[in-house]
């Protein structure tokens, strides 16, 4: 576990209840700057408060930086918040946004899909939960579930360093007045608590990986049990035969997905896969209760992960994402508990009898959103190497070779 950094304070955060006023008193405590990234930030209740406190804290005296995602600001964020926003002197960008009037242009899908903040380089937050109001589900069953950590001691360092950095790459791209070292705080990386951590990224350049491969290497590490929970799941080959290889060795693997249908073509590809889960012995459990947006894991009670990035093509081939991996069995233990609640409050197992029963024109469907996805991606330019594309069994043979002798056992290295 070389790779996990000692040091720190750590709190889970369980959706919007806990996390909307944990960041707004992170807010009200700020004397020099915040730094914001944010897929969604929301016109609604949750999104005017987190507003209100940043324009607070502009009054008093605090440089305030906002990124959102093009994409995402498209759908949610109203020109009205906008305007107050940046009339109060917050410096808002949007990443992206040349895309916004070009719905049809692949290109779109490379968002910035990270839910980071830090605040005078002292205090991260860290997650999936964007700024957005749990009630605020349009088409969907209240509340949404999701999580997040509030963060302090030295992986601060690492925050500050990636969140200057695409800052920095936005502001150049758009012409925009650049962020100086001079006017920014060097981050506070003193210890603050026991607990082992570090930061995991995804980009389109050093780090495409990453965020897939810290996963592979705590699933081949589990040998005991390995809960994961996930809004949007469709792995690919690696990722798959990293779940299987756990269950073969006698680990308890437990897939808690979401039942709702939102995206059709994803709902009906992934089911494709339930099979081969159900014959390895995974359990699968789908959420119904309400809109699951978990996007978290739980290694034999010690290792855990939280953050924005989903186990899918857009999450692992496209998307800047950002998890926080955590080596601690009193967190790892809340958040098994929390999930094993959730298990039990508003989930339904998938039988192995029940799914071998299901109808022809299911099975069709499936196929045809197998079909369809792989498609997509190929013109999307995805990496056939992730296994999302079907290929002949002597090069199956031949990539399970070389994985077999080269495995991961430990997580990446943060970004430099």
């Amino acid at each position: 576990m070389r790779n996990f950094v000692p040091g720190h304070a750590i709190h889970l955060l369980c959706g919007g209840n806990d996390f909307f006023p944990a960041l707004i008193r992170a807010f009200d405590a700020a004397h020099r700057e915040i730094w914001l990234e944010t897929y969604i930030f929301a016109d609604d209740a949750s999104g005017r408060a987190v507003a209100e406190a940043l324009i607070r804290a502009v009054q008093r005296g605090v440089n305030v930086r906002v990124l959102i995602d093009g994409w995402g600001a498209r759908l949610y964020l109203s020109k009205t918040l906008e305007h107050k926003l940046t009339s109060a002197g917050i410096d808002l960008l949007r990443y992206r946004p040349e895309v916004e009037n070009q719905p049809f242009r692949f290109r779109r899908l490379r968002r910035l899909h990270r839910k980071l903040c830090h605040v005078d380089g002292k205090v991260a937050f860290i997650g999936g939960i964007n700024i957005i109001d749990d009630m605020n589900t349009p088409g969907h069953t209240p509340p949404r579930i999701d999580f997040a950590v509030r963060v302090e001691g030295p992986i601060l360092a690492q925050i500050v360093r990636t969140m200057r950095r695409v800052r920095t790459l936005v502001e150049l791209s758009q012409l925009h007045n650049i962020t100086l070292e001079k006017n920014v705080l060097p981050a506070v990386t003193e210890t603050a608590g026991v607990i082992r951590a570090n930061l995991v990224v995804r980009d389109n350049l050093n780090h495409r990986h990453a965020i897939e491969r810290s996963y592979r290497a705590a699933l081949g590490r589990a040998r005991h049990e390995a809960i994961i929970a996930c809004a949007y799941f469709f792995p690919g080959w690696r990722f798959q035969k990293a779940l299987i290889a756990a269950a073969q060795r006698g680990v308890k693997v437990t897939l808690l997905l979401q039942e709702r249908v939102e995206y059709k073509i994803m709902h009906y590809a992934v089911r494709t896969l339930y099979e081969k889960f159900l014959d390895a012995g995974i359990e699968i459990q789908e959420y119904h209760h309400s809109f699951l947006h978990a996007k978290v894991a739980v290694i034999d009670g010690q290792f855990a992960t939280i953050g924005s990035s989903n186990i899918d093509p857009y999450s692992f081939l496209m998307a800047r994402e950002a998890n926080v991996v955590i080596h601690d069995p009193d967190f790892a233990g809340q958040l098994r508990g929390a999930l094993l609640k959730l298990i039990a409050d508003g989930a339904r197992p998938v039988l192995a009898s029940q799914w071998q029963q299901r109808t022809l024109m299911t099975r069709l469907l499936s196929a045809l959103a197998l079909g369809t996805l792989r498609l997509i991606m190929a013109v999307t330019g995805a990496d056939p190497e992730n296994g999302w594309f079907p290929m002949s069994r002597e090069a199956r043979e031949a990539r399970e070779q070389k994985l077999e002798a080269t495995p991961i056992t430990r997580s990446l290295p943060p970004e430099t």
